[in-house]
């Protein structure tokens, strides 16, 4: 076959993509007023993790998964925007790994606010500023991040979603030697991500921490000497060298992400779970009390976490993840249980599996 008879062929397959992109997005915008109707919101994770787990199922062709899956998602945001202009806040400046997960999970369409901080971004969800917060929670090297479950403590905001982004570090620098750099900006927990490869690297260099990477890289595309560890969309964005790629201690470096909203309810799509937090009374084996229910009806923990509670001296906050939704039937009878020993007990949320 001639190479034009082929690309009349692509070409005619690209007419009818076209047109089959146009009528779901017409099928979308119906289910606008159906969703007002029920009380729904128009961006539901629970409906997207169906549509995208049928398309892997669907898909017997030469494409991987993982591109199928992403064009998807820039067609089901499209498709979204066409229904509601949302506004997701994240933690900024643009180009972090927080803005990369919040595009890789929301698509290009969306409009995004950069915050300075995890607690400006609660703020701008509760003021209603934005539709939705993008915040990091836990790290699979470095562990989970307080200051996000403490601010849950005080925020009615829920979890809709959670996100797990591969995390990849560069080191970026307008020097183009190692041996040049004598300052290395970051954020502090991706130092400890990084930490033997600095130490074996680089043990004399300075560290200075701030508060996102992408900062980190804007600060170095204005000095000399200096160097950032940031991702590579970094690196490009403010034309910085890669002077050392790959340079986390974990080939496998993941950090998870919440999706956070105001009044957001999930359907259970039979692979969630749960985010609650409790406090208890202070009496001899009153933790492992509240454990007994999960285990009498077969609920599956995935993380326990204690925070101290600011309120009172040696009082602490628990949150717990555990697979199940709140409205099944298990997990409603444990709740209920756990809530009969507990001082406070609040379900932060149901959501699909990341």
């Amino acid at each position: 076959m001639k190479l034009r008879e082929i690309r009349k062929k692509i070409d005619s397959i690209d007419s009818k993509i076209v047109k089959l992109l146009n009528d779901r997005a017409k099928l979308a915008l119906e289910t606008k007023d159906l969703k007002q109707e029920e009380r729904l919101d128009v961006y539901s994770p629970s409906r997207e993790k169906k549509v995208l787990d049928n398309v892997k199922k669907i898909n017997q062709g030469l494409l991987k998964n993982e591109s199928v899956i992403s064009i998807f998602k820039e067609i089901v945001s499209s498709c979204l925007s066409i229904q509601k202009k949302i506004k997701v806040a994240y933690l900024g400046p643009a180009f972090s790994f927080t803005h990369q997960a919040a595009v890789n999970s929301f698509g290009k369409e969306t409009k995004y606010s950069n915050c300075s901080s995890i607690s400006y971004i609660f703020n701008e969800v509760e003021k209603s500023h934005s539709n939705y917060g993008v915040v990091p929670v836990e790290n699979s090297t470095e562990g989970i991040i307080s200051h996000t479950l403490d601010m849950f403590i005080d925020s009615d905001l829920k979890i809709c979603s959670e996100i797990l982004f591969k995390i990849t570090h560069y080191l970026l620098s307008n020097e183009k030697k190692l041996e040049d750099v004598k300052k290395i900006y970051s954020k502090a927990e991706v130092f400890g991500q990084c930490r033997k490869w600095l130490e074996e690297r680089m043990p004399s260099v300075q560290l200075c921490d701030v508060q996102s990477t992408s900062e980190a890289a804007h600060i170095v595309a204005g000095e000399s000497n200096s160097a950032a560890i940031a991702s590579k969309v970094a690196a490009e964005e403010y034309k910085l060298n890669i002077l050392a790629r790959e340079i986390q201690d974990y080939k496998e470096n993941l950090t998870r992400f919440l999706v956070i909203a105001k009044d957001f309810d999930n359907k259970s799509t039979g692979k969630d779970k749960t985010s609650i937090m409790f406090s208890i009374k202070d009496s001899i084996g009153a933790l492992h009390d509240m454990l007994v229910p999960f285990k009498k009806y077969n609920i599956n923990l995935t993380k326990i976490e204690s925070r101290p509670s600011r309120a009172k001296l040696w009082e602490y906050y628990f949150f717990v993840d555990f697979e199940g939704h709140y409205k099944d039937e298990n997990v409603k009878k444990a709740l209920s249980e756990l809530g009969k020993n507990c001082n406070y007990l609040k379900t932060l949320g149901s959501y699909p599996i990341g």
